[in-house]
């Protein structure tokens, strides 16, 4: 599926994914970890579809219950105390909650990644960052794209392997240690040779050389411009709610903080706003693509 928010500068993706990280990691109100997660969830779904879907079930849930599980058994802390363990230690209200918001923010940042992932594409990088520390952007963009070639071609190599029953499914213990290591070998001479490959191909094309240029298909457009508004005003009135408390909240020693006032629920409209803004993007392109469509 086609993803129009990937379309934008990526300044504006770069902003975006930046702020929406960001306060995923350090907004712990319960009400901005719900909002953010569902969001993450959401647009995961949208960018990989039903494979998104089982990964979320299969791994991220679990990872919740285990964590929210793993919190109360080491974090004894809190007022509200619910009983007590056989070692003695109490088992408190709050270190459940504190487990169970932790879960919802880790898993929430990863779902972010993943999409990061999928829209800030190694060309985006280098080109945003590629003057400014050219050497990082580099090795950070080549790092990136290095992880799913590798796994491409070794699906490749192992697929090829299994054909002359090489596989490391084949055989006993013993050989299927040897077909991994030939497996092994081989995916470690293709990434040599693919790593001088690279050297050579940036060499003659003049890496590194001073007064080189870079061509670049970007284009910072009022659809840009307009984007980048609205990022910068959601970004700026949420840092600045925060930092006059407005979602502030505890876990302990008691759960405190703030409710559905006016001025923190212009905050939560807010963050929803910023969190959900690729899908609805999204959504209107997808209407409008079909109202097209209709009218041939």
């Amino acid at each position: 599926m086609k993803d129009a928010f990937s379309s934008y500068h990526p300044v504006v993706n770069f902003l975006y994914f930046a702020l929406v990280i960001l306060f995923s990691m350090f907004f712990m109100h319960p009400v901005c970890l719900g909002i953010s997660l569902l969001c993450a969830l959401s647009y995961s779904v949208y960018l990989n579809g039903r494979k998104a879907l089982r990964f979320n079930l299969r791994y991220m849930l679990p990872m919740l219950v285990v964590t929210a599980l793993v919190n109360p058994a080491f974090n004894h802390e809190g007022g509200t105390i619910l009983t007590y363990l056989r070692d003695g230690n109490p088992l408190t209200l709050e270190s459940i909650t504190y487990g169970i918001a932790a879960a919802v923010m880790i898993i929430t940042v990863m779902c972010w990644f993943s999409c990061y992932n999928a829209i800030m594409t190694s060309d985006k990088f280098v080109y945003l960052f590629g003057r400014v520390i050219p050497a990082l952007s580099l090795i950070l963009s080549m790092t990136l794209r290095f992880v799913p070639r590798f796994k491409a071609y070794l699906r490749v190599v192992s697929d090829a392997q299994k054909c002359v029953g090489r596989d490391v499914s084949n055989g006993s213990l013993l050989q299927r240690a040897k077909h991994g290591i030939k497996i092994l070998s081989i995916m470690v001479t293709w990434a040599l040779e693919n790593a001088i490959e690279t050297s050579d191909s940036m060499k003659s094309r003049g890496y590194g050389l001073p007064g080189r240029t870079a061509f670049s298909i970007y284009r910072f457009d009022r659809r840009d411009k307009s984007a980048m508004l609205f990022l910068v005003f959601c970004g700026g009135y949420i840092m600045t709610g925060s930092a006059l408390r407005g979602l502030y909240y505890r876990y302990f020693p008691t759960m405190k903080g703030v409710g559905l006032e006016p001025y923190p629920v212009s905050l939560y409209l807010c963050y929803l706003a910023l969190c959900i803004a690729p899908v609805v993007i999204n959504i209107k392109e997808d209407r409008k693509w079909k109202s097209i469509l209709s009218k041939i």
